[in-house]
């Protein structure tokens, strides 16, 4: 049953001081009407039932709201990139999310979320380091993609997730050659310091922040912070991020709940589990 607010005249709630003082009062009047002889005890009392109730009362600080942190736009890391459409020529076309590269032995993987690339057409392109209409480590090509039968079937939200198998180049080197990789991590996700990196769709370099996750929903993880629109989608979550390299541990990626989040100062991501290592395992062997 709801707790019931006792209010004031003024529409404050009524404290312990205005209880007394009401109490006194309702004394003052029973004494009053069964002994007038007790005009004067009841005189008393009502006068110090209004000076309880003239008592000043500290009203309560009003909390100060803790402020939102907002991506900031950076140079860009080497593992972290943008997946583009291709045009009818063969060039690149627009950016639509984010993908970084993992560790895998041989060195062709790549991870973003399922909704980013499921039931896409064409040939998609991955930017690893994109920055400035600059692709410093190279143009590369998705060959296939990855998804768990829960995400085909279902569009499960815990398997919001896709590797994406990245063709080498001529000569014979793989994508992680030349950018290095983010290892993966499965495992408890909640409450931990992270960094969360993603291309917001029109714009020509990433954005960045750190906080912490929560576990608003199982297997569901939360990252808050302004900035993270369209296009962000597939960025990972990050810890322990070298300073010279990038590199890191990637924990989840923007996605899974609303897709990644309909604010966007609030981006979710399906947090990796068993479910996740086995779709690794099998992009493993399909490389």
């Amino acid at each position: 049953m709801p707790r019931r607010e006792t209010r004031d005249r003024t529409g404050r709630r009524a404290g312990p001081a205005a209880w007394a003082a009401g109490v006194l009062i309702l004394a003052a009047l029973v004494i009053v009407a069964l002994t007038p002889a007790a005009n004067g005890a009841a005189r008393r009392a009502v006068r110090l039932a209004a000076a309880m109730h003239s008592i000043p009362r500290k009203a309560a600080p009003t909390p100060t709201p803790r402020a939102m942190p907002t991506g900031t736009p950076f140079r860009g890391t080497p593992t972290v990139g943008a997946l583009f459409s291709t045009t009818s020529k063969g060039g690149l076309g627009s950016h639509f999310c984010t993908a970084s590269v993992v560790d895998s032995p041989r060195k062709d993987l790549a991870i973003t979320a399922a909704h980013c690339v499921t039931h896409r057409g064409g040939v998609i392109k991955f930017v690893p380091g994109y920055q400035a209409g600059k692709a410093a480590y190279g143009i590369w090509t998705v060959s296939k993609v990855i998804v768990d039968q829960a995400w085909s079937s279902s569009a499960s939200i815990d398997d919001d997730v896709a590797f994406l198998i990245i063709s080498p180049r001529r000569g014979g080197a793989n994508i992680e050659d030349l950018t290095g990789a983010e290892r993966l991590r499965i495992g408890p996700t909640a409450s931990l310091p992270v960094q969360v990196i993603g291309y917001p769709d029109g714009e020509d370099q990433p954005v960045t922040c750190r906080g912490r996750t929560t576990l608003p929903l199982p297997h569901q993880l939360q990252f808050d912070c302004g900035k993270y629109t369209d296009g962000t989608s597939g960025g990972p979550f990050l810890l322990n991020v070298q300073p010279g390299t990038g590199d890191g541990i990637v924990i989840g990626v923007i996605g899974g709940y609303q897709q990644g989040g309909d604010l966007p100062q609030i981006s979710y991501a399906a947090a990796f589990g068993t479910n996740v290592a086995k779709l690794y395992q099998t992009a493993i062997k399909q490389s």
